[in-house]
């Protein structure tokens, strides 16, 4: 199963009778799954159903699911109320040339309220067919959207393997550095008891001899070397067994952190502490990758 970000987009549009519309589906990084979506008025149940089918396609992420739709308006009908017009020709015919008036033109009677009747369009609900286009509508959406996941995820599974083979690089150099070599330990806490030694005529050279072992023993980083390798083994069994797998990457981001810093404390050599330093950078960045991924 391929990787998948939880970040992309998608839009399609679509006509349904003298319905047009859109829906626009983006998604981004959330810790959990979080899908809101808006539409006009009157499509409540069609947006809700959307906020379903995006529910089942993706396991993680924020997602915004948006309906823009529009409705071509019916044309406006006239009517003549022929008989209230015939009504007012024949009521003010005999006024006719009385007093100096004229009987009313035509144009002035069809302005008397009621002669001419406007019919305007119906309102009417969201037809069933034309909800089910609208679906039908928003199925290849998501499956746009789960293609821009994914595709993303491709170019994160590329980033991330880079990261984790850096990390055990890394590794390995820390488990070949030779200031990490008993004899060279050894050598390096020798000049340190006799610096101590010369210092100081009352100090104990046996005791300063265990506590040179107890400090050799505590600055040993073969422990954290086994687990870095691990950590990287199991990373790479998840960037192949792919889906949504970001949980448990994040967790392992967090461990190659613990790892990196005990290391960084216990070394006892600037070149294993460079070594050190070196890894936590490369852990950071491959955590902040890690967030990306559903």
């Amino acid at each position: 199963m391929a990787l998948a970000s939880m970040t992309g987009f998608a839009r399609e549009t679509g006509l349904s009778g003298a319905w047009r519309f859109a829906w626009e589906l983006k998604s981004v990084n959330a810790k959990g799954l979080d899908v809101r979506g808006k539409g006009p008025a009157g499509f409540d149940a069609v947006i809700e159903e959307a906020r379903a089918r995006v529910g089942r396609a993706v396991q993680r992420g924020t997602c915004h699911v948006a309906l823009i739709a529009s409705r071509d308006m019916a044309p406006v009908t006239a009517r003549i109320n022929t008989a209230l017009l015939d009504a007012l020709v024949e009521t003010l015919a005999p006024y006719d040339g009385r007093m100096g008036l004229r009987a009313p033109s035509v144009g002035a009677l069809l302005g008397v309220r009621g002669v001419v009747e406007i019919g305007e369009p119906e309102e009417v609900g969201v037809p069933a067919e034309v909800a089910a286009t609208m679906l039908a509508s928003l199925d290849a959406a998501i499956a746009a959207l789960v293609t821009s996941r994914r595709s993303e995820g491709d170019v994160l599974a590329d980033v991330l393997t880079q990261r984790i083979d850096t990390i055990a690089t890394l590794a390995d150099a820390a488990d070949a550095c030779p200031a990490r070599r008993p004899e060279a330990i050894k050598a390096r806490l020798a000049e340190q008891v006799a610096a101590l030694i010369d210092a100081s005529s009352g100090l104990d050279p046996n005791r300063l001899h265990q506590e040179a072992v107890l400090l050799a023993a505590r600055a040993d980083i073969r422990e954290e070397i086994d687990r870095l390798r691990a950590h990287v083994g199991a990373a790479r069994d998840l960037l192949v067994k792919g889906g949504p797998v970001g949980r448990r990457l994040d967790f392992l981001a967090q461990e190659f952190s613990r790892e990196a810093n005990t290391l960084c404390a216990k070394a006892v050599d600037v070149s294993l502490t460079v070594i050190g330093l070196d890894l936590k950078t490369e852990v950071e960045q491959f955590r902040e990758q890690v967030q990306n991924v559903e």
